[in-house]
């Protein structure tokens, strides 16, 4: 009688374990381990959180918000939709997001990848296809806001425009469109100081985000030529002493949040180059460097 009871006790307890086994697989209430192994990320700040995605159906779920840029993270979603997801995507969002179902991803994207099995590699593809072309670009030494009457009052070493000299100077930069949420910023790395802006864009064929309306090169006052860039002559930022001299420091271009998460250079630096000791006509070349993209692998 004991060893009939014994058995029937086993069956039963092999039973429940079989149930709880299926729901843990199948049942759409049940969660599974997202992995999320990207390296290269950066503090965002206090004002920013990092919030992973994946997409159901064409629909984002989320997979929750971080700021702890440890790669090898873990987070528990559906089981069901996570099986499901064809793709996963990393956001940029501002503080209070909740990674719940309420939220919805915001345009600044910055890797995505395609799910093959049960893994995906991600890249900055939802950032610009730097795939296609070989990113390059030139810049040269001007300083044609402090020009008065066409006059070179010789200060040109301390103007920097991204682009070829001329009549009026052209745009020189290689880089691909970038999509929304993200804008290119110009940088001299001054010593001592550290990095300046000189001016967001989005168009290489255009003044940037920090021109005036009008200037000396088109006639007017405050603006220079049609093309991003600065003269680093007048309204110094807080913790610099203008006019710096350009001649021998690190040049480089970024790709920033919009809105940006801070007033420094965010991770992604796709060119570098170093200013020459020579100014306008002579031009300075920036060189493409990837090594600031993030990389890795999500899985699930």
């Amino acid at each position: 009688m004991i060893k009939k009871i014994l058995f029937l006790a086993l069956v039963a307890f092999g039973l429940f374990f079989t149930s709880c086994s299926d729901d843990d697989d199948n049942n759409g209430s049940s969660t599974k381990n997202i992995t999320l192994n990207i390296s290269g990320l950066e503090d965002l700040g206090s004002d920013f959180v990092y919030e992973g995605w994946v997409i159901v159906n064409g629909t984002p779920v989320s997979t929750g918000t971080f700021t702890d840029i440890t790669s090898g993270q873990n987070f528990a979603i559906d089981t069901v939709q996570l099986n499901a997801a064809t793709s996963f995507v990393l956001t940029i969002e501002p503080s209070g997001e909740t990674g719940t179902a309420a939220d919805t991803p915001s345009d600044t994207k910055l890797v995505e990848g395609d799910f093959s099995g049960n893994s995906a590699t991600v890249s900055i593809a939802t950032v610009g296809d730097f795939t296609t072309t070989t990113p390059s670009g030139n810049f040269f030494l001007r300083s044609p806001t402090d020009e008065t009457g066409g006059v070179n009052n010789n200060n040109d070493e301390n103007g920097i425009w991204f682009g070829m000299p001329g009549d009026p100077p052209t745009a020189g930069l290689i880089l691909p469109t970038l999509e929304a949420g993200w804008k290119y910023e110009g940088w001299v790395v001054v010593d001592g100081t550290g990095p300046l802006s000189t001016g967001t864009f989005t168009a290489f064929d255009v003044a940037d985000d920090n021109a005036g309306a009008t200037d000396s090169f088109s006639g007017t006052e405050n603006s220079g030529p049609p093309i991003p860039g600065e003269d680093l002559l007048n309204n110094e930022p807080t913790g610099f002493t203008f006019p710096i001299d350009i001649r021998g420091k690190e040049v480089v271009i970024s790709i920033e949040p919009s809105p940006d998460n801070s007033p420094n250079p965010f991770l992604l630096k796709p060119l570098k180059g170093t200013a020459g000791n020579d100014i306008a006509p002579a031009v300075n070349d920036l060189t493409f460097d990837n090594t600031s993209f993030p990389t890795g692998t999500v899985t699930r």
